[in-house]
């Protein structure tokens, strides 16, 4: 009977552990909601094919990765984005649950965002507090609130409206694509169109805009009430102006598979990259996949050394 327990807790252990052992050779990559990102998942996904380890997508909502990384469901993300997802990274570093990999050399911008041809009919903007008054630009059917566009992505702008009294209500749309159809559309008739914009992006390249200049960021507008123009509530301040790009992994991926670690830490790309990699996926209609391929395959001189860490060697 004592064999037969034995034998049964070494099976039953045996098992626990094989969902391990089977992703120790499988690198989960999260999937967002935006071109770069996707692209340059399917980047790693491919250089992580060159020294033979396999990897899968994991289509994940930004608000919804965090749980996923920090219980290891999930094993990287390589395109976090300050303005949008700095508050949950630093709960995660801070609670030594998540394990950074390195920043890319670019300096971003995330916030609201206007065609310049609005300022004709609201000539105060960029200043935040001219939005009230042009409210009704931004109106759509019977509501005089102004509607401001934006995706599906963590952002505290339900209460910035409330901090800052802004007469505005926020439509959220299911995916970067369906933004850009809101640009187009007013572009193609010159209306006046409110929503939310990023840099580096293609929208650098294409069309003239302006973000909104609301209260500087500080790190005390998201903690303490007190801080900023109303004493009562939180996030009465835009985004960080020059805010950063980071990579992160699950807190046991750089032990787990130290090649594949060493291979996201070493991979970087510039503001150019990004806003190219958009480019293509929303205006030019290819691939996240192809275009991944088609970068791999005209700059070999630039990914070929981020596979040379010696913990990569034996995987060749």
């Amino acid at each position: 009977m004592i064999q037969r327990k034995k034998l049964l807790y070494c099976i039953t252990a045996m098992l626990l552990s094989l969902p391990q052992a089977l992703h120790a050779q499988t690198v989960r990559i999260i999937l967002n909601d935006w071109a770069s990102q996707h692209v340059i998942s399917h980047i790693y996904s491919q250089l992580l094919s060159k020294v033979n380890i396999d990897s899968k997508f994991v289509p994940l909502p930004t608000d919804g990765q965090w749980y996923y990384l920090k219980y290891n469901y999930v094993d990287v993300q390589v395109e976090v984005w300050q303005g949008t997802m700095e508050d949950k990274l630093a709960q995660l570093i801070a609670s030594n649950d998540l394990q950074e990999a390195g920043s890319y050399p670019i300096e971003t911008r995330e916030d609201w965002w206007y065609p310049s041809y609005v300022e004709l009919l609201c000539p105060k903007l960029p200043d935040w507090q001219a939005l009230n008054d042009c409210a009704h630009l931004f109106s759509k059917g019977d509501d005089p609130r102004g509607v401001y566009y934006t995706g599906p992505w963590e952002k505290n702008d339900h209460a910035r409206v409330r901090a800052l009294g802004l007469n505005y209500r926020i439509e959220s749309l299911p995916d970067d694509a369906a933004l850009v159809t809101i640009l187009k559309q007013a572009y193609k008739l010159n209306q006046p169109v409110l929503l939310f914009n990023w840099t580096p992006n293609w929208v650098d390249v294409q069309y003239q805009g302006q973000f909104v200049d609301f209260p500087a960021y500080a790190p005390e507008c998201e903690t303490k009430p007190e801080w900023g123009m109303n004493k009562q509530f939180l996030h009465d301040c835009g985004n960080p102006a020059t805010g950063w790009i980071k990579k992160v992994a699950a807190k046991e991926f750089p032990k787990a598979l130290p090649c594949a670690f060493s291979i996201l830490e070493n991979m970087t790309f510039n503001s150019s990259d990004l806003a190219q990699f958009a480019l293509q996926v929303n205006q030019q209609s290819q691939s996240s996949e192809q275009v991944s391929i088609d970068w791999l395959q005209h700059n070999p001189t630039r990914w070929q050394h981020w596979l040379t860490s010696p913990s990569c060697d034996n995987r060749r």
